[in-house]
């Protein structure tokens, strides 16, 4: 092809090109004006449902507008209603109140008139009264000065020695009062008394607990504590294991501590550390035979102790476990006191007290002997020891009045034979005797002496005996200087001297004896 064909053909190709890009536009024009038209018509459509729509929606809130002011309308109006009910309501009660006080007022006017009548009245009497007043006055001055005349006194003197009478029975009457007092506090004081006991407990069971819990075991050396102790402190914990007692090594020289409640095991244990020292074998197995073998021996020797005791005292056919049991109170104390020499003691008082007051002198030892067996019980019990000795007698086939004895020794129960209150005499005479339960002599003596001072540094007092141990105070007055309503109140005083001045165990009676003696001679 040319040239010229050539550009023929592009040209009438950019004509095409340009005519289809004009119709193409003029084409895309006409659909948009018609698109544009139908929106316009759909808008108007919308546009006119909208406001049907929205004046439907104004009728209905205006009707719902019209409808909630009425409901308002008669809500308002009901309440208005209802107030001026109340109000009529509160007239009403007004004008009868105003009624009622009108008629109370013309009541009241009357009342008045009357009152005024009444007070008139009593004026009237109240001047006769004080007329016949002045009447009584002078009858009653000139019946003084006729008494005075006859008597010989003044009325000031007879009113002096008026008022010291009324001081002596006042006070009569004041210490019988104490007195009654006294008894109602006494018997009120049991709470009390539990506290002191428990605040004393804790001021001085540490130092009883020692001397009564821990035995001291002698060595020949410090060297033989580490082999009682053993390696890796094996042979000091297979001991307290067989025995169940505590051992203390400390730093004091030649000696250890054995701490336990048990007086039994803490022998045991004492003897068992005596034959192993000396034998010098410690080891484990060889101490557990030891101490089966020591505590085999003090079982022989506790039944050996109570056959010979039983022997020595003349009791026969004790139960062979009440025999061991008395054994048991060797390694038993009370109060310091060896309970094993205690029983002893009592049984022996019992028997001669039974015996001067021709009672049965043998049985009467029996249940000296066995009052105490409820202290050394091998098991802990909350049972009282009075009463728990008395269920091992009863258990082991005692007597009737040998059993009431044994538990009526701290008045648990009651008594019902004659052998209860001679042991329980005797059992406080052997535990209240100087020096029987740790008690210093010169301490004893002073403190007898400074109760018989107190009494002395009264008036009336002739003769002052400190009896019971301290526990009593006997007090012989004269009958010249002193009544019985005084002795009465010296005791009272003495008393309470006693407990301000003086530091004391227990409670101390006192006793003021007046004794009145008439004597003639016949020539």
């Amino acid at each position: 092809m040319d040239t010229l064909t050539i550009a023929l053909i592009i040209i009438s190709l950019v004509l095409g090109l340009a005519i289809g890009f004009g119709l193409a536009k003029y084409l895309e024009k006409k659909n948009a004006s018609k698109i544009i038209q139908r929106a316009k018509k759909s808008a108007a459509g919308i546009l006119k449902e909208a406001k049907q729509e929205a004046e439907s929606i104004k009728k209905d809130k205006i009707l719902q507008a019209k409808e909630k002011f009425i409901e308002l309308k008669s809500e308002h109006e009901k309440v208005i209603l209802s107030r001026d009910k109340k109000i009529g309501d509160a007239e009403k009660r007004v004008r009868d109140k105003e009624s009622q006080v009108s008629s109370e007022l013309s009541k009241n006017k009357n009342l008045n008139k009357e009152l005024e009548e009444k007070i008139t009245d009593y004026n009237h009497r109240n001047e006769v009264l004080e007329k016949k007043q002045e009447e009584v006055d002078k009858l009653h001055n000139s019946k003084v000065q006729q008494l005075e005349v006859i008597s010989g006194l003044s009325a000031e003197d007879a009113k002096s020695q008026l008022i010291e009478s009324l001081k002596d029975t006042a006070k009569a009457d004041a210490m019988s009062l104490v007195q009654d007092t006294i008894e109602e506090a006494k018997l009120t004081a049991q709470q009390e008394a539990k506290k002191i006991i428990v605040n004393t407990i804790q001021r001085i069971g540490t130092e009883e607990a020692i001397d009564n819990c821990v035995s001291v075991f002698n060595l020949e050396s410090d060297d033989v504590k580490g082999r009682i102790i053993g390696r890796e402190g094996r042979n000091i914990r297979a001991i307290e294991a067989a025995t169940g007692v505590e051992i203390i090594v400390d730093d004091t020289p030649e000696a250890i501590i054995l701490s336990c409640f048990d007086s039994v095991r803490r022998e045991v244990a004492r003897l068992s550390l005596h034959k192993l020292v000396t034998d010098g074998r410690i080891h484990p197995a060889r101490i557990e035979e030891v101490v089966k073998k020591t505590t085999k021996q003090i079982e022989e020797e506790i039944i050996e102790v109570g056959k010979r005791t039983v022997i020595d005292l003349g009791i026969h056919g004790l139960h062979p476990e009440l025999i061991r049991t008395v054994g048991r109170m060797k390694y038993r104390s009370s109060y310091g006191q060896n309970l094993l020499q205690h029983s002893r003691e009592v049984a022996k008082l019992c028997g001669v007290m039974a015996a001067e007051l021709g009672l049965n002198a043998k049985l009467a030892k029996r249940a000296g002997l066995l009052h105490d067996i409820g202290k050394v019980p091998e098991s802990e019990t909350e049972v009282p020891h009075a009463i728990l000795g008395m269920q091992w007698a009863e258990k082991y086939g005692e007597k009737p009045e040998v059993c009431n004895a044994i538990g009526a020794h701290h008045d648990e129960i009651e008594m019902t034979s004659l052998l209860s209150p001679i042991v329980q005499v005797c059992d406080a005479i052997s535990g209240a005797r100087p020096g029987a339960r740790r008690q210093v002599l010169d301490s004893y003596i002073q403190r007898l002496k400074d109760l018989e001072d107190i009494a002395f540094g009264f008036g009336g007092v002739k003769k002052a005996y400190a009896i019971q141990a301290g526990r009593e105070l006997r007090v012989i007055v004269e009958s010249e200087k002193v009544s019985d309503e005084k002795a009465a109140n010296l005791s009272f005083e003495i008393s309470q001297k006693i407990q301000t001045d003086m530091t004391y165990p227990g409670q101390v009676k006192i006793t003021v004896i007046r004794e009145t003696r008439a004597v003639n001679i016949a020539k």
